[in-house]
């Protein structure tokens, strides 16, 4: 697997307008509303997405409901690793598998048209392999 950049990293909150204080009041992040409460940026260096990700569009994402599994250790961060393509994403999830990983998610196409597939470490952090076709027209740009 050859992972080309970071995608994105998003805070997962339980408490999103809280957090908000500090990543928007206190560190003047431009982070806008995309949907709900769900609040990033695209225009912040070193990453290419920055977001506060509310704990229910995270569970929806997921699992397809707004609520957490009990069973499941509460994530703090989700970190999102961007592969060259649709297939170097299957091969990954695949790769993945085969190591003895298990999923949240297969490879799922998000409304937006970004492919990807989770699975969450013991250490609560939501890890996705991704393909955004829009990311690789604005570096080919």
């Amino acid at each position: 697997m050859h992972v080309e950049l970071v995608t994105s990293v998003s805070v997962i909150s339980a408490t999103p307008a809280a957090s908000r204080k500090l990543y928007v009041d206190a560190l003047s992040l431009p982070l806008k509303r995309l949907d709900g409460e769900y609040f990033a940026t695209e225009q912040l260096e070193g990453v290419r997405h920055f977001g506060v990700w509310p704990l229910n569009q995270a569970a929806e994402a997921c699992f397809g409901t707004d609520v957490w599994p009990k069973e499941l250790p509460i994530p703090q961060v989700s970190i999102e690793f961007e592969l060259r393509d649709a297939e170097a994403l299957a091969a990954g999830v695949q790769e993945l598998e085969s190591g003895g990983f298990k999923l949240l998610h297969g490879a799922k196409t998000e409304p937006w048209g970004q492919m990807v597939a989770r699975l969450l470490t013991v250490d609560g952090v939501i890890v996705g392999l991704s393909y955004a076709p829009s990311l690789h027209e604005k570096r080919n740009s």
